[in-house]
């Protein structure tokens, strides 16, 4: 049906841009998404590209939100339309009233557009070839002329975008000096041949404060630096790559030597996902601190080494950035489906330590936690990412640390106390926490260890397969898990408007969505108390809240609702209580999408079945 009222809207907005792989449109589209911060605008971009180098679609969206909002919305207001190739798709997804911009340099049937859309044609193609002749030229600034002319249509401050220019390309005149004509070219031409501006504009705001704009890994592998990591191996494997490359480019910066210049670090890229774990418990097993950046498939291959870990008690921080699977799966999709692959891994009964970070922020600080965590519980700890917060750009708080914090390497046995005559047994609890005394290879002659070993052994590590040594030992570890409740970072919670019956649980990246469909749901008439789940072992708050209601949500990125599982395996919760809202597609979830499916239940048990009368 025709248009009737386009859509008008200033500050709150969709964007997406739709380009091929290889064709150098991410700079400029992470121009235009910055240049929008720079007018005190918050933004929360997202890129969805493929696993193949080069060829296939890619998709870059800005959501422009003055409310704040960081979560995927769902729809678009106005689609960037440069890939042919997914053109039916990306027309489909422009909300009613939105607008289509395309380069029209070649016409097109019209057929291919709607009806109930604003068609905004530029002849970038045309443009560019009437300018440049250099192949390559002509490919790379035809993105910042459709960014020129896209300051036009959105009221853009052009002098914005320059400056932005000027600090990417500082120190090369030339380059700098082209971008910015480019620029103007597409701006021009749309001043001169459209109505400008558009019903979707950007008004200057004060709503960004003092926010930072950074991704999920390059802000764990700071937590990383400041958690005292001096040891990382790691095997390539998207989405993790760029977290251990920004614990390389931070290490070069802070772990140097002032005087000498010398690295106080070892970077070590091991032939493969075994081999790289293998090195961080050895490392971690000699006293220093040690982390492996990887993803699901890499997950998979360490598992031995992980039980190991367990079972020897030798600290570990494993990064998982997820991606989705199984197997190769989706490489740049984002999932959280991990879950029940590292809280068991392992073959026999393992159980271990999960953090759920929620953004760059929470990264940065579970990160540096994370070792303490390891070197107290003597275990590994699972920093749990995924695609959505490591590879994407996040404003969140800035990162805090107190430089006073002194570093927890747990129970330590040193020289002086095994001199005193301290009964040292490497698996003996002395305290009833289920954590026992360990000392560095070498602390002692005599009296230390210098070894360890993954077989069945009791508490003074002498080799035993007596059922008895062995139950005692399986069950001070199943104590040290309890005591791991009390350590992790607590649940979070908040009440609704109004008293309810129901609940939701969340965790990761589905909370800045999640935050947002609260707010849709009680425009629905629905109102529930909410509570966000940081890590695993579950704190003893998470039974008590799911006590108090009829019905609570569970809200996860995977198919199996793994979190849910979880919930029901470690507190013996009845599976009806607990409604699964899941999301799978690989694509961030939306809070339209939570809303819509926890709106639809709530709808649901709302009404009131037929009752037969008796005559």
């Amino acid at each position: 049906m025709p248009v009737q009222s386009p859509i008008s809207s200033v500050n709150d907005f969709v964007v997406r841009f739709a380009n091929v792989n290889g064709s150098g449109s991410a700079s400029a589209n992470e121009l235009f998404a910055r240049s929008i911060l720079r007018h005190g605008v918050p933004v929360s971009p997202r890129n969805v590209f493929p696993s193949n180098i080069q060829g296939l679609p890619t998709w870059y969206e800005v959501r422009v939100t003055e409310d704040g909002h960081l979560g995927a919305r769902g729809g678009v207001d106005l689609m960037v339309a440069m890939n042919p190739q997914t053109w039916e798709k990306d027309v489909a997804s422009v909300e009613p009233g939105g607008y289509l911009f395309y380069d029209s340099t070649k016409p097109i049937p019209s057929s291919k557009f709607r009806a109930d859309i604003i068609v905004i044609g530029v002849p970038l193609t045309a443009i560019t070839n009437s300018t440049y002749t250099d192949p390559r030229q002509r490919q790379l600034f035809k993105n910042i002329i459709y960014l020129g002319a896209l300051c036009a249509l959105l009221d853009v401050d052009p002098k914005i975008v320059e400056q932005l220019i000027g600090e990417q390309y500082k120190g090369k005149e030339k380059l700098l000096s082209s971008n910015i004509h480019a620029l103007h070219l597409g701006r021009d031409w749309a001043l001169q041949n459209l109505k400008c501006p558009i019903g979707l504009r950007i008004k200057k705001a004060d709503k960004v404060g003092d926010r930072i704009f950074i991704e999920g890994n390059s802000a764990a592998a700071l937590g990383a630096v400041y958690g005292g990591a001096t040891v990382c191996a790691w095997y390539p494997i998207t989405p993790s790559s760029s977290l251990a490359d920004a614990f390389t480019s931070h290490c070069k910066k802070l772990r140097h030597d002032p005087e000498t210049r010398q690295a106080k670090y070892a970077i070590v890229q091991g032939e493969d996902e075994l081999a790289s774990i293998g090195i961080v418990i050895g490392a971690s097993w000699n006293g220093a601190r040690a982390f492996t950046a990887t993803s699901g498939p890499g997950i998979s291959l360490m598992t031995e080494f992980i039980g190991l870990s367990y079972f020897a008690e030798i600290p570990a921080v494993i990064m998982n950035v997820q991606r989705a699977g199984p197997s190769t799966g989706m490489p740049t999709r984002t999932q959280q489906c991990d879950i029940i692959a590292c809280a068991y891994a392992s073959h026999g009964d393992t159980k271990h330590i999960l953090l759920f970070p929620e953004d760059p922020a929470e990264a940065f600080e579970f990160a540096a936690q994370s070792f303490d965590l390891a070197e107290r519980l003597q275990t590994t700890i699972f920093l749990m990412l995924d695609l959505d917060i490591g590879m994407n750009h996040r404003l969140c708080h800035p990162l805090r640390w107190d430089d006073a914090r002194q570093y927890d390497r747990g129970k330590v046995m040193t020289a002086e106390m095994l001199d005193d005559g301290r009964d040292f047994g490497r698996y003996l609890d002395v305290d009833g926490d289920g954590i026992p005394f360990r000392t560095y290879p070498g602390t002692h002659p005599t009296k230390g260890s210098f070894f360890t070993r993954g077989t069945s052994r009791d508490r003074y590590a002498r080799y035993s397969e007596e059922g008895a040594v062995y139950a005692d030992n399986m069950q001070r570890l199943l104590r040290k898990f309890e005591t791991a409740k009390d350590m992790v970072p607590r649940p979070l919670q908040a009440n609704a408007q109004k008293p309810t019956k129901y609940g939701v649980i969340y965790y990761g990246s589905t909370a800045p969505a999640m935050d947002e469909a609260i707010g849709l749901l009680e425009a629905r008439g629905h109102h529930l108390d909410r509570m966000r789940i940081r890590a695993f072992p579950f704190h003893s708050s998470v039974a008590s809240f799911l006590a108090e209601y009829d019905f609570v949500y569970v809200v996860e990125q995977n198919r199996d609702a793994q979190l849910r599982s979880l919930i029901v395996n470690e507190n013996g919760i009845d599976p009806v209580r607990l409604v699964p809202i899941l999301h799978y597609d690989g694509t961030p979830i939306t809070a339209r999408y939570i809303a819509g499916a926890i709106g639809d239940h709530q709808d649901q048990l709302k009404v009131t079945p037929l009752r037969k009368v008796k005559s």
